[in-house]
C-alpha cells in the first residue's frame, strides 16, 4: 500500500470532490466516468494479462454507470465481454444510461442477472458505489452471494469500493462482494481499510481519474494513512554526545500474581524502542526473577502505593495496565500513579479501572481493543465496530489525551482532523502480549520526549510493521509478540 495516497475521505467528501472537478475544472460526469473505465480495463491488463472473458455485473447507479464504460471498453479492446444487469434500471443517470446505450451499441447485450454467470476470466462487480446506506437484500442480496460463490477461484475487481461495504464505516451492510482487487476512484474511501473492509477489498488499487492535484487542496481529509515518513518527526539519528539520561526513563507497573509476562513484554518493547531506563513495577514475588533473561530491565518489588510513590519520583511517564489485574493491589496502584500527574500510557486492565471512574486527561493515551473501548463508553462491541471512526471520536472527547482504537485499521484521535489510521499490521498479531508491546513502545516513545500523538502515531506504525516484518520471515500463524523485538529495533533506527 505504500503507492497509495495517503489522505482518506468519506463518502460526502468524495462526492464533493467531483463536484469541484465538474464545476470548477470543466470535467464532465460522462468524462469521468468514462475515465474509471479505462482505468478499471488499464487494471485488468495489469493483474491478469491473460484474461479474454470478463463478467460484468452492474447495478443501476453510477457504480453500474462505471461497469457499463468498462464493458464498452473492454469489446472494443477484443475481451469478450458479458453483461448483467440487477435493479430497475428507469431511474438512473444521463451518464450511467448514456454508458448502457454505448456499451449496447458497441455490440454489447445486457442480461437480467441470475444466479448463474457464465465463464469467465475475472468477474467485475459494478452494482453498488460509495453511496450505499441500508442494508442489501432480495436481487442484490442474491447477486452478491452468486458473485462469491465464484470469488474463490475467478478473480473478482470491485469498482470503488466492494459492493456491501459500507464506504464511511467500512461494516457490512448484510452481504458483500468479497474482491481480489478494489480500484479506488478520485479518493480512497476510509471504509476500505478498518471494519469489516480488510475483510472484503482484497488488494486496493487507485486512480485519481487524471483530475487536477488542486481540486485536492480544497479540504482536508476525514483521515490520513500513517507512515514513518509523514509522522515519525522524532525519528532522527541520535547526537554523538547522547546518553542515557536524555532518553528518558519509562516505568511499567503492571504483572499481578499469574500475569507477570505482560509487563516483561512492555518493557523489552519500552527498551527496545530507544527508552533510555526502562523499570518494572511489580509484584514482589516477580521482582527478583523478571528480569533473568534481560538484566537491563531494572525490577521493583512493590506491593504498597508509597514504595511506588518513590520511584515515580525518578521516571518521566508511565505505561500502566499490562497484567494489572483489577483488584485491591491493582487498583490502588492506578489510583497513585493517576495522582503523579506524569504522562501515561493507559492498557488493558488499567483501561477496565478507568472504566468504572471515568477522568479526563490531556497527556495520556489510552490503547483500547474493541471490548475494552465497549466498556469505557459503556455500550456493546457489535456498537463500536458499526462505526470504529465515530467510536474513537466518542473516546477521546470523553477521556481526553490521545486514543489508539486497536484492530485491522487501527485509529487514532487526539480530537483534532484529520484522525490517523494504519494499514500496517496482520492477523498474526491476534495472540497474547501484542497489545503489551504496543503500550510498551508508545511509552518509550514518550520517554524519548515525542509529543504524545507523534508517540501514538509512530508507535501503532512501528508495532505493525514489526509484525509484518516478523509475518514475511515466517507467516502468520503462530507468531508471537516477542517475535517483534528485533524488528522494532531496527526499524526505530530507520532515518527518514
Amino acid at each position: 500500500m505504500s503507492n497509495l495516497p495517503h489522505a482518506l475521505y468519506t463518502a460526502e467528501q468524495i462526492r464533493e470532490l467531483e463536484r469541484i472537478v465538474i464545476q470548477q475544472y470543466a470535467i464532465s460526469a460522462a468524462e469521468l466516468m468514462s475515465r474509471a473505465g479505462a482505468a478499471a480495463l488499464a487494471s485488468i491488463k495489469t493483474h491478469w494479462p491473460q484474461a479474454e472473458h470478463l463478467v460484468v455485473v452492474c447495478g443501476a447507479g453510477n457504480n453500474g454507470g462505471d461497469g457499463f464504460e468498462l464493458a464498452g471498453q473492454a469489446i472494443a479492446n477484443g475481451y469478450h465481454v458479458s453483461v448483467f444487469q440487477v435493479g430497475d434500471g428507469k431511474n438512473m443517470s444521463d451518464e450511467t444510461t448514456a454508458a448502457r446505450n454505448t456499451a449496447i451499441a458497441n455490440g454489447i447485450d445486457i442480461h437480467p442477472f441470475e444466479n448463474v454467470l457464465p465463464p469467465a476470466d475475472v468477474i467485475i462487480d459494478a452494482l453498488f458505489g460509495i453511496g450505499l446506506s441500508r442494508e442489501i437484500t432480495g436481487d442484490y442480496a442474491l447477486a452478491i452471494e452468486t458473485i462469491n460463490t465464484y470469488s474463490p477461484h475467478i478473480p473478482v475487481l470491485s469498482l470503488d469500493i466492494p459492493s456491501g461495504i459500507h464506504a464511511d464505516t467500512g461494516q457490512k451492510m448484510g452481504h458483500a462482494v468479497r474482491a481480489t482487487l478494489t480500484i479506488s476512484f478520485l479518493g480512497l474511501n476510509q471504509g476500505l481499510f478498518t471494519g469489516d473492509g480488510p475483510d472484503y477489498c482484497g488488494e486496493i488499487g487507485f486512480d485519481s481519474l487524471n483530475v487536477p492535484s488542486a481540486v485536492y487542496n480544497a479540504f482536508s481529509p476525514f483521515a490520513c494513512r500513517v507512515s514513518l515518513e509523514n509522522d515519525a518527526t522524532g525519528l532522527v539519528q541520535r547526537e554523538r554526545t547522547g546518553h542515557k539520561g536524555l532518553y528518558g526513563h519509562l516505568v511499567i507497573i503492571g504483572g499481578e500474581h499469574g500475569m507477570s509476562g505482560a509487563a516483561r513484554l512492555a518493557a523489552e518493547a519500552g527498551a527496545r524502542i530507544g527508552a533510555g531506563l526502562t523499570s518494572i513495577a511489580t509484584r514482589k514475588a516477580h521482582a527478583t526473577t523478571l528480569n533473568l533473561t534481560r538484566p537491563e530491565l531494572m525490577c521493583h518489588g512493590i506491593e504498597e502505593t508509597h514504595e511506588l510513590e518513590e520511584l515515580l519520583q525518578r521516571v518521566n511517564v508511565i505505561t500502566i495496565g499490562p497484567g494489572l489485574g483489577q483488584n485491591n493491589w491493582g487498583s490502588s496502584l492506578f489510583d497513585k500513579a493517576i495522582e503523579s500527574k506524569l504522562p501515561m500510557v493507559v492498557d488493558a486492565d488499567a483501561l477496565n479501572l478507568l472504566s468504572k471512574n471515568p477522568q479526563y486527561r490531556d497527556n495520556w493515551v489510552l490503547t483500547p481493543h474493541p471490548g475494552e473501548a465497549a466498556r469505557l463508553l459503556g455500550c456493546s462491541t457489535k456498537e463500536i465496530q458499526a462505526d470504529r471512526f465515530a467510536a474513537v471520536y466518542e473516546l477521546q472527547k470523553r477521556y481526553g489525551g490521545v486514543v489508539i482504537l486497536k484492530g485491522a485499521g487501527t485509529l487514532i484521535c487526539n480530537g483534532q482532523s484529520p484522525l490517523r489510521l494504519s494499514t500496517w499490521g496482520n492477523p498474526g498479531m491476534g495472540s497474547g502480549g501484542m497489545g503489551d508491546v504496543l503500550a510498551g513502545v508508545v511509552g518509550g516513545l514518550i520517554a524519548q520526549h515525542f509529543p504524545i500523538m507523534e508517540a501514538a502515531c509512530v508507535g501503532v506504525t512501528l508495532h505493525g510493521m514489526a509484525a509484518d516484518k516478523a509475518a514475511a520471515i515466517d507467516g502468520e500463524r503462530g507468531m508471537l509478540a516477542m517475535d517483534l523485538m528485533s524488528h522494532l529495533r531496527q526499524l526505530a533506527n530507520l532515518i527518514y
